[in-house]
């Protein structure tokens, strides 16, 4: 701040030794003026200069100091309340600003939390019509026909239910319920919702789960399976896709491998990038880049971790490491 202060007071401090050295030179030249006398004055004169600059620097930087370290949370209070005219040109133009912004982003709030309540809305009432058609596909006697209206009544459920769950994340915390819950049951309602997607492609599951229970809530743990299961299934044709479960380092663990094609390792840092899709297959319409990078927001508070393993042209693998029940401590179980 010292160094700050002498810039913005630089042209007044050449000014004042400016004046000193022109007295100087003056007495110099004018012999009938005592050098001596002059001297002792000048050196007065600047010895007062410097003890003002000094109760300046204290009084001047006390209002700019609490701008720098004003978090800028739209708080004016930490503001120390200007003295000079300029500083209050200053406060004034700040307090105007920040009540404008604060009604903005009040406003705001209030426009994302009313757009947030409709969409739900909108998709809750979708849900109907959905389920109409769905029992209309089921009364369907060409196998052909069915096949593919399933696979397309599939695809909007699950971009449904992405948006549904994409909205609600931000209050995530708020719907947490923390307990004992059944792996297996949840693995298994989930493949079976994904039945006739798996049997037009020819897709099998192998199931070996070691640990059946794990602490957690269950269901944002099923939105999480899914994301990462319709992955699997999305990218895999004839082959089985394996889930396994087991303890390691006291530590629950969920495999999910498939056989399909892969992940390029270029790419591998990037897939829980919201929106990013692929850069081997960047013309596929049906990825939308979401599933992923969903599955990892919500993982985040569960406290599970997601880390994947793969090799282009010969599969991947999802591991959900889930936390000791005790890490529960901090999430307020």
């Amino acid at each position: 701040m010292i160094k700050v202060f002498l810039r913005e007071r630089l042209s007044w401090i050449l000014l004042f030794f400016g004046l000193q050295l022109l007295t100087i030179f003056i007495t110099y030249l004018d012999s009938a003026i005592a050098l001596a006398s002059i001297t002792y004055i000048v050196f007065l004169s600047t010895l007062i200069f410097f003890v003002f600059l000094l109760v300046r620097y204290h009084q001047e930087t006390k209002y700019y100091k609490s701008l720098l370290n004003w978090e800028h949370h739209l708080d004016i209070t930490s503001i120390t309340e200007g003295r000079s005219p300029f500083e209050k040109i200053i406060e004034h133009t700040v307090i105007a600003q920040t009540e404008r912004l604060k009604q903005e982003a009040a406003q705001h709030l209030l426009d994302l939390q009313q757009e947030k309540d409709e969409l739900l809305s909108w998709i809750h009432e979708v849900k109907t019509p959905l389920t109409a058609m769905q029992l209309m596909i089921h009364d369907l006697e060409d196998e052909n026909v069915k096949a593919k209206l399933t696979y397309e009544w599939l695809r909007i459920h699950l971009l449904l239910d992405q948006q549904l769950h994409l909205k609600r994340i931000p209050f995530m915390e708020n719907d947490l319920f923390i307990e004992q819950v059944d792996v297996k049951a949840i693995v298994f309602r989930e493949l079976k919702s994904l039945q006739s997607w798996c049997m037009q492609k020819g897709i099998g599951f192998e199931i070996d789960l070691g640990v059946t229970e794990v602490v957690t809530d269950g269901k944002w743990l099923s939105f999480i399976i899914r994301q990462i299961v319709t992955n699997a299934v999305k990218y895999s044709k004839d082959a089985d896709i394996l889930i396994t479960s087991y303890h390691k380092d006291g530590q629950t663990h969920l495999d999910i491998t498939d056989f399909g094609r892969g992940i390029d390792s270029r790419d591998l840092p990037r897939i829980f990038e919201k929106g990013f899709t692929s850069t081997t297959i960047h013309q596929d319409n049906t990825a939308t880049g979401m599933g992923l990078y969903l599955a990892k927001k919500v993982a985040k508070p569960l406290l599970i971790d997601i880390s994947v393993i793969s090799k282009l042209g010969k599969g991947t693998t999802f591991t959900l490491r889930f936390p000791k029940p005790n890490d529960f401590v901090m999430t307020g179980m």
